[in-house]
């Protein structure tokens, strides 16, 4: 409701692809207070690996104190933001893509552009590799195991990986059994 006075963390929904929601997501990282608290809901198939470091580098130079939960799928660029929250849930359900960045381009260019382009693209592999590596708190070469080929890995082993905290799912009935008493 407008004018209504929010309590608790801003939550925001990571939803889609980061490409697409690129500003309104920036937008409401920016309406939380710096160091403040929010929540994001992550359900994203990831996108672009600049905009994944827009999103990650407001949340950390802003010092967000912000808990993420994957709510479906974490995937891809979408784990950047993910590995930035200081505290990270998943479910049985949720699935998180590791792999290495794919190159894409749309644009004709020349021979040179793209030689360096290449050079770049291996190097901002590398230096998101490592600070993936990072805010997870394990070794590079966990993370470069998972991402090479790719793999699937499920809330559940992400948790058992101490990377995560698993949230049970019971049905709203058992729920509202446990409230009652």
């Amino acid at each position: 409701m407008p004018g209504r006075e929010v309590e608790g963390p801003v939550e925001i929904a990571l939803v889609g692809d980061l490409s697409e929601n690129k500003t309104p997501l920036c937008e409401k990282l920016l309406e939380v207070e710096s160091g403040g608290e929010c929540v994001l809901y992550i359900d994203s198939l990831g996108g672009s690996p600049y905009v994944a470091m827009a999103i990650t580098t407001l949340m950390l130079i802003r010092d967000l104190r912000a808990t993420g939960i994957v709510v479906g799928e974490c995937s891809s660029a979408a784990l950047w933001p993910f590995a930035a929250c200081a505290r990270r849930f998943v479910t049985p359900y949720s699935v998180l893509l590791f792999h290495p960045m794919k190159w894409q381009s749309e644009e004709s260019v020349g021979r040179a552009e793209a030689t360096e382009w290449a050079k770049h693209f291996h190097q901002l592999e590398s230096d998101m590799d490592h600070l993936l590596a990072d805010m997870f708190r394990v070794p590079y070469e966990q993370i470069y195991a998972w991402c090479n080929p790719g793999r699937y890995i499920p809330g559940r082993e992400l948790a058992e990986a101490g990377l995560a905290e698993l949230i049970e799912l019971r049905p709203l009935e058992m729920m509202r059994k446990k409230r009652r008493r």
